[in-house]
């Protein structure tokens, strides 16, 4: 089975080179994409139409722009009239993107295969493009970057190749958790961080690739590691020590989407598991994601995603549509809309079925 959430750049590399060999296309990511050049039909579109071959983030910022990482093309802007890309030809340190997310600033930031970048929302609203790459070895002794977070303190987090960093407006200051042994490596580590998260009451979760999970309580009077750390694993019924992705729900359940062990549901006292035992497709799970009416939305590799309702599991793949089998983003937009993005390209959820939106739209 591949892993195309640990892989996704070397595959993505790959599958590029291939398409561009037996297709003969070529493209033009940077190339702003006027609304008014819509093709006569997009029922198939070519590989050139697409956002991007493969979506890892979808992302929506309070002025109601659209984001979408890419896997090689850096990232792409959607204002609501033109589809903008920027890469390292604009000044944007990244190619490969791993996590979008905004402070209470309005700025956004970006991790990324050559570290994090800041765009200055101020800036660019009069006009201007300014980005602010940390991507020296003096900022993180290694630049690969696979998530980052902006908390309500406006504190940002990173988790790098090196560990995890948090940056306070002025410096990033390394942040260890409390491993059980040193960890070291430099590509995907046992360490590695894919998810960093917030929930109501202020916790900092961190997913770990074979340690579970880790909450964070960063109440100053807690001075001890013992009671600033909880650590979730296996033992105590998570269902997957390696964990990919955490979020809070509404209901304040936390959520855990795992590598080899499908989904954890944790009350604050037990777990609850889905597998494809009895749930979903497969046990490799990269995103979730609750919408507006309290319905859990997972991806499952090959499978693509699931819909649950507290009850029952809605499966959406090709049937319904949905040309992303590798599923690496979900997201919902301010107008109830859901998004899909992955190996395939970028996919919104119409009357319960995909329709595939590419450089051309359709956007409304």
């Amino acid at each position: 089975m591949k892993n195309y959430c640990s892989y996704a750049y070397v595959w993505s590399f790959f599958f590029t080179i291939s398409l561009f060999t037996a297709c003969g296309g070529h493209e033009n990511p940077r190339e702003k994409v006027e609304l008014s050049k819509l093709p006569p039909s997009l029922a198939i579109a070519t590989h050139d139409q697409q956002i991007a071959k493969y979506i890892r983030n979808i992302f929506e910022d309070k002025n109601g722009h659209l984001w979408f990482g890419t896997n090689g093309y850096g990232v792409a802007h959607y204002d609501g009239e033109s589809v903008s890309y920027y890469s390292i030809d604009e000044g944007f340190d990244g190619q490969q993107i791993t996590g979008i997310t905004e402070d209470p600033e309005k700025n956004i930031w970006f991790a990324t295969d050559r570290g994090v970048v800041k765009y200055d929302w101020s800036i660019n609203n009069e006009g201007k493009k300014q980005f602010t790459n940390y991507s020296d070895q003096q900022y993180f002794g290694g630049q690969r970057f696979w998530s980052v977070f902006a908390d309500q303190k406006g504190n940002i987090w990173g988790g790098g190749v090196t560990g995890i960093f948090r940056f306070d407006g002025k410096i990033w200051a390394p942040f260890e958790l409390p491993y059980p042994e040193k960890i070291t490596g430099d590509f995907i580590t046992k360490g590695t961080t894919w998810s960093i998260s917030e929930d109501k009451a202020g916790h900092i979760w961190f997913s770990t690739n074979g340690y579970g999970a880790y909450k964070y309580d960063p109440s100053p009077q807690l001075k001890s590691t013992d009671q600033s750390f909880a650590q979730y694993s296996e033992k105590d019924g998570l269902t997957d020590n390696r964990v990919d992705v955490i979020i809070e729900d509404s209901k304040r359940n936390i959520w855990f989407g795992t590598r080899y062990g499908g989904v954890s549901r944790y009350d604050g006292t037990t777990f609850t598991n889905y597998t494809h035992h009895d749930s979903i497709g497969n046990n490799e799970v990269c995103a979730l994601f609750e919408d507006s009416e309290g319905n859990i939305w997972m991806s499952s590799e090959g499978y693509g995603v699931y819909r649950f309702d507290g009850n029952t599991f809605s499966n959406f793949s090709e049937e319904e549509g949905l040309g992303v089998r590798a599923v690496q983003t979900i997201f919902e937009d301010r107008e109830g809309r859901i998004w899909v993005g992955g190996g395939g390209g970028l996919y919104r959820l119409e009357d319960d079925l995909f329709i595939n939106v590419t450089k051309y739209g359709p956007w409304e």
